[in-house]
């Protein structure tokens, strides 16, 4: 049943992005707040048909640790489930940042196009860092948060990826907080996996760690500190047989 249910997931999603992308596309002249809140519809109904379709269902704690003011989120990074429910379910406007070479994906990449967000040239890597940083500064005066997956990309349940201070570096030099957040889809929603397991996700959100006064790795430590003990708290079954290291993921094969 969970095959049968996760096919209809993947074709609902194929067969809704390709339209959703034209209708985002004709909103190019609007105001990039407009083409927010049109393009995110389509991860928020695919988060949604995830729910009806494979009971893909979700809870969120510490939402009150959520600031008011600005932020650069730094969440553990398993599944693509994190990437749909974020974007809209966030009570600010996202600013992503991710490689360049994403914008050439048809149909998605046309979307996040359109969103102003932050993408890094690795060609460039001496002045990488510096374009993140004058953009991030002017993303986060506009009143949008930073999200930046602090692993740079998805790791199997109960795997713990190297964390780099990309995020780090970005919320010193403009002097902002970080959130850290722990979120377990990887078990239901498996990396590069086309079956969707039934069960609840949790999104459990820190309080901000303040970067004034710290290094890229004492504060990315803390980061990973906090992340890793609340997986283990919100997720234990997915660490009693598994080394919490990319070795143990790389070993695996």
């Amino acid at each position: 049943m969970a095959a049968l249910r996760s096919v209809i997931y993947l074709l609902v999603q194929l067969v809704t992005v390709i339209p959703w992308a034209f209708v985002c596309l004709a909103c190019a002249p609007l105001p990039l707040a407009t083409r927010y809140r049109v393009t995110v519809q389509w991860p928020r109904a695919m988060t949604w048909a995830g729910r009806w379709i494979c009971d893909l269902r979700w809870e969120v704690v510490g939402t009150e640790n959520l600031p008011d003011g600005p932020a650069i989120l730094l969440p553990k990074h398993q599944s693509t489930w994190e990437t749909f429910y974020l974007i809209w379910a966030m009570p600010r406007d996202l600013c992503f940042v991710f490689k360049r070479e994403l914008l050439y994906v048809p149909f998605f990449g046309w979307g996040m196009a359109l969103l102003k967000m932050i993408h890094i040239d690795r060609s460039q890597s001496r002045t990488a860092f510096d374009s993140v940083v004058s953009q991030g500064e002017a993303q986060l005066a506009s009143g949008r948060w930073v999200i930046i997956f602090p692993e740079g990309t998805r790791f199997p349940a109960g795997v713990n990826g190297k964390y780099k201070t990309g995020g780090a570096r970005l919320a010193i030099r403009t002097g902002t907080p970080v959130v850290p957040m722990a979120i377990n889809a990887g078990r239901l929603w498996p990396k590069k996996k086309l079956i969707k397991h039934p069960g609840l996700i949790t999104v459990s959100i820190g309080k901000p760690i303040e970067s004034a006064g710290k290094t890229p790795e004492q504060l990315t430590r803390e980061v990973e500190t906090w992340i890793e003990s609340e997986m283990r708290r919100i997720s234990p079954s997915d660490y009693g047989n598994l080394r919490s290291s990319i070795d143990a993921h790389e070993v695996s094969g």
